[in-house]
């Protein structure tokens, strides 16, 4: 018996072994290669094969290119065989996205949605709107593995609340007045570190990475060496209240000079009453009372994005919606930086998230997704 059980082990890591490596194959895979790759036999490879294409998770894809004999056929996971749903909470939307294993967008609607007034039950809660968007989408809930909540905010999965949220206007409320009862597994992140994992899964690197969120409130992430950082009470990352003004704005957390109310996408917006795209156009136009406002957002950017860098010395990747329309002043944000760095000739450590849009809620999707991939 206890033979059985390790040969059932030693069964379902080679199993998983060769789903992992299709999923994170660049080129053409033919079994012979797949074989050699995972260190298995051929007769081992072709019965976890067999495995893998009845439960739909992997298919043939192709022929290899051929100057004489046989042609080899390609192996490749079926993306769409599951998919997981990102939801990103912020004190005036709601941005669902359901991605497949690719983690490539199949469905998106952005909604708005009051807060205040879910919490105090006067509104329709997240797991209404997400059967709404299930439904209109006719997604398959048999091919679901999970759904992932973002909120702007520290949240405590081990009691169910929401501690601290000065993005949102509120703190300390349990997660069930937010989010109503979801069926489905379920977990709860801050968006910024989702955003960050998302970011970080994209570039399919190893290399340490700082991860800078710019939305309504900024905070972000930290990767080293693949890994999470996620600190001591789970507030690394915490970018936004770096104090970049000693005595300056008031910050929604309540202290003077963080970051976060001179970078947030709401000081654009509130500053002139414009939406964010029509600050932008203005700025694009050179009106000198939106320049004013966005070169100083930048150079209090650069404050932190010093701060970032000193400490971690990585790459520092700003991303989330603000971000879309920073990209053609990262030749400025980069002079600022270095015009505070005393090490570096260039500041090209500075760069911009390579997922352009949805960011946050599609950062979500990825935890069950990778959880999906790691035990397959």
């Amino acid at each position: 018996m206890r033979n059985q059980s390790i040969t059932q082990l030693h069964h379902v890591t080679v199993k998983s072994k060769i789903y992992r490596t299709l999923y994170e194959a660049k080129g053409f895979c033919s079994r012979q290669t797949l074989a050699e790759v995972c260190g298995v036999s051929l007769p081992t490879l072709y019965r976890n094969l067999d495995e893998l294409m009845e439960e739909g998770l992997v298919r043939f894809s192709g022929e290899e290119q051929s100057t004489g004999g046989r042609k080899a056929k390609g192996l490749a996971i079926v993306p769409d065989a599951r998919f997981s749903v990102g939801v990103s909470v912020n004190e005036k939307t709601l941005r669902l996205v359901a991605a497949d294993l690719r983690m490539q967008e199949i469905a998106y609607r952005l909604l708005p949605f009051d807060v205040y007034a879910c919490l105090e039950g006067r509104a329709p809660k997240v797991a209404a709107e997400l059967e709404d968007f299930l439904n209109s989408y006719h997604l398959d809930r048999t091919r679901l593995l999970g759904v992932c909540v973002t909120i702007p905010g520290l949240v405590s999965e081990e009691e169910s609340r929401v501690y601290f949220a000065p993005a949102l206007g509120a703190q300390d409320f349990p997660l069930r007045d937010l989010l109503g009862e979801i069926p489905y597994p379920l977990k709860v992140d801050n968006d910024a570190s989702a955003s960050g994992h998302g970011e970080f899964f994209a570039r399919r690197s190893r290399e340490s990475m700082a991860y800078l969120s710019l939305e309504n409130g900024v905070g972000g992430a930290v990767i080293l060496g693949g890994i999470p950082y996620t600190g001591k009470h789970s507030r690394s990352g915490e970018f936004g209240h770096i104090c970049v003004e000693p005595g300056g704005l008031r910050c929604p957390c309540g202290k003077l000079g963080c970051l976060e109310p001179y970078c947030s996408q709401k000081r654009f917006e509130r500053s002139f009453g414009v939406s964010i795209e029509d600050f932008f156009r203005g700025a694009a136009e050179h009106r000198p009372e939106y320049e004013d406002l966005l070169y100083d957002a930048l150079r209090h950017m650069a404050v932190a994005i010093n701060s970032i860098r000193m400490t971690l010395d990585c790459d520092v990747v700003l991303g989330g919606s603000l971000s879309e329309y920073l990209l053609p002043y990262l030749p400025a944000i980069r002079r600022y930086v270095l015009a505070g760095n005393p090490f570096e000739e260039n500041a090209d450590f500075v760069q911009f998230s390579i997922l352009r849009h949805h960011i946050t809620p599609l950062g979500a999707s990825l935890y069950f997704i990778r959880d999906f991939v790691e035990r397959v």
